[in-house]
């Protein structure tokens, strides 16, 4: 349908809205609009409503604010009476800025004008580990509430004896003040205030006030704490102590009761308490180096353990692996492996502690043994012998060991018994004897071309005294090259020492001149120790049998001979001669 073909209505036939409800509804919405501008509250709705029981309630009324740290936060809603007690409850309404609020919350009426006027509410919010109220939640107790004193409180407890006393006192205060005083007063005051009156001498208390205030300041400085908030932390702990203190009256008697006892205990042992208090001080200084000792170990000990951080973690896995390892020990050291051998080994362990018991008696005598070697034996062969023409200018030992290299050298002719030393015989006018030999037991002879002229070393005629309780590494060295070396005379005849145990077991030779008998002495028989019998296995002169020998030289005075006849002539044995050159002997034939 085409817009032309709409009936058009004329204007004066046309009809709208009301006037007088078009102005209504602009009055009304001025109105609402200038109410939320000034009132700033919306019809029912309201904030956060906090609820306090007080003693009194001390001139707070409805509208009067609410604040927390000298912040208004909200205002008084309601002030009426508690429950039929004297007690006011008061209801406030807090904005968003002041919550949260907590349990342990503190409520104190304060005058906003000193000596009293336009009172308010002054909120501490509690701590924040306790509860949080609720909106309209139970009223705070009036153990957690305070009002301040009035004045007519304070002049209404003066009565009229209180105050006339009062006022005698200020009087008597102020005569005091304004008294001179006497010589005699004078006599006791320090010399800075003698003649003036009290109130003089307390003015003259300012030129020192400087100095004090400063130490004031100085104590006031030191109770507000090292770190921020030290001050406050300590006030916030000393009102949860009251609290607790208030809200547990019956353990607070408790307390004082065992308090008492306590310092009744202490008095009772005040001497043992005097010595203690003398001992803290260096016991504090003892705990401070201690102390200090801790700091300084603290820094390594915190590397240590962040250094043990990475093995730490890997324990975990090494404990994993370790489990095979674990299970193959556990085997090992089953009863059918180590643990059947340690069974079988225990016995021997007994006598290895008989060992080791052996061992602390034998080491002893073994570090003599060593002691003699090193300070007797090896330097004597050390030592290099002076033997005229036949001087080598080696140390005796090498002179030895060279010996039996000639030996050696010489016994290299060898045939089916083994190697021997063949010697060439030969011919003197002396015959001597060279002792037993080591197969037979017989004596050996040799033909010396001269009469020998000595022995080197001069012997005495008597081996030296053995003394078994003197130790060797104590003796002194032998003198190879003194007066002991010297030549001695051809004629004397060694025999065995009785106190020797060591010593040889045959006759030495014995060197004879035509026409002397001489006869050789069958051997001593003695109980030998072990190291004898180890002695007589390598001396060369030793024979397992026991031979006597009569000797009665024999032929001319330049060819002088010695005949040897064996003690068994009773069975008809009779012995051979025998001649060789000196150091060539010969084996004696006599069956």
């Amino acid at each position: 349908m085409a817009r032309d073909d709409v009936k058009r209505v004329p204007r004066k036939d046309r009809t709208g809205a009301n006037p007088f409800t078009v102005g209504a509804l602009v009055l009304i919405a001025a109105v609402l609009i200038t109410y939320f501008g000034f009132s700033k509250h919306i019809p029912f709705t309201h904030g956060f409503r906090l609820n306090a029981v007080f003693e009194s309630a001390n001139s707070i009324r409805t509208n009067s604010p609410v604040r927390i740290a000298g912040v208004n936060v909200g205002k008084v809603t309601n002030v009426e009476r508690y429950k039929d007690t004297n007690a006011a409850e008061v209801q406030m309404q807090i904005s968003d800025s002041g919550l949260p609020i907590h349990r342990d919350a503190t409520l104190k009426i304060r005058p906003r004008i000193f000596l009293e006027g336009n009172f308010f509410v002054d909120v501490s919010p509690g701590t924040p580990g306790a509860p949080e109220l609720e909106d309209n939640d139970a009223p705070i107790p009036m153990t957690q509430t305070a009002t301040p004193v009035q004045l007519d409180e304070v002049l209404t407890s003066l009565q009229s004896n209180a105050r006339d006393d009062l006022q005698t006192v200020l009087q008597s205060y102020g005569n005091a003040l304004q008294l001179k005083p006497t010589p005699q007063l004078d006599a006791t005051q320090d010399p800075s205030v003698q003649g003036l009156t009290a109130a003089e001498a307390l003015n003259k208390n300012f030129n020192y006030a400087a100095a004090a205030f400063q130490g004031v300041a100085e104590v006031n400085q030191a109770l507000l704490g090292t770190e921020p908030q030290d001050l406050s932390k300590l006030i916030v702990g000393l009102q949860r102590t009251t609290e607790g203190l208030g809200r547990n009256e019956e353990q607070l008697k408790d307390l004082i009761t065992n308090f008492n006892r306590t310092v009744a205990a202490f008095a009772s042992r005040s001497g043992d308490l005097e010595a203690t208090i003398r001992l803290l001080p260096p016991t504090l200084q003892a705990a401070n180096t201690a102390f200090d000792a801790l700091n300084r170990a603290f820094p390594p000990t915190r590397a240590f353990a962040l250094e043990l951080i990475p093995g730490v973690e890997q324990t975990p896995a090494t404990i994993d692996a370790a489990y095979p390892w674990i299970a193959q020990v556990q085997k090992l050291v089953s009863p059918s492996e180590l643990g059947g051998l340690v069974n079988a080994l225990r016995p021997t362990t007994a006598d290895l502690a008989n060992v080791a018991n052996a061992t602390l008696q034998l080491l002893p005598k073994v570090d003599l043994v060593d002691r003699c070697v090193t300070d007797v034996v090896l330097p004597t062969g050390d030592v290099k012998i002076a033997d005229g023409p036949f001087t080598t200018g080696l140390e005796n030992y090498k002179q030895f060991w060279e010996s039996l290299v000639g030996l050696t050298g010489e016994g290299q002719n060898f045939d089916g018994n083994g190697q021997y030393v063949r010697f060439q015989a030969g011919g003197g006018a002396t015959t001597i004897s060279t002792g037993n030999s080591t197969l037979s037991g017989d004596p050996l002879f040799g033909n010396a071309i001269a009469t020998p002229l000595g022995t080197r070393p001069a012997y005495t005629g008597q081996r030296p005294p053995y003394k078994p309780d003197a130790p060797c590494y104590q003796q002194t060295p032998p003198d190879l090259n003194g007066p002991a070396a010297a030549v001695g005379p051809p004629d004397q005849t060694v025999g065995t020492g009785p106190s020797n145990p060591l010593a040889p077991t045959v006759p030495l030779p014995t060197v004879t001149v035509p026409g002397t008998p001489v006869t050789l002495d069958k051997r001593a028989k003695q109980k030998k120790s072990l190291a004898g019998k180890i002695a007589d296995g390598l001396n060369p002169f030793s024979s397992s049998k026991q031979h006597k020998r009569a000797y009665t030289p024999t032929g001319s005075a330049n060819k002088p001979t010695i005949e040897a006849q064996d003690t068994s002539a009773s069975k008809g044995a009779k012995g051979t001669k025998t001649t060789a050159d000196a150091g060539n002997p010969v084996k004696d034939t006599t069956p």
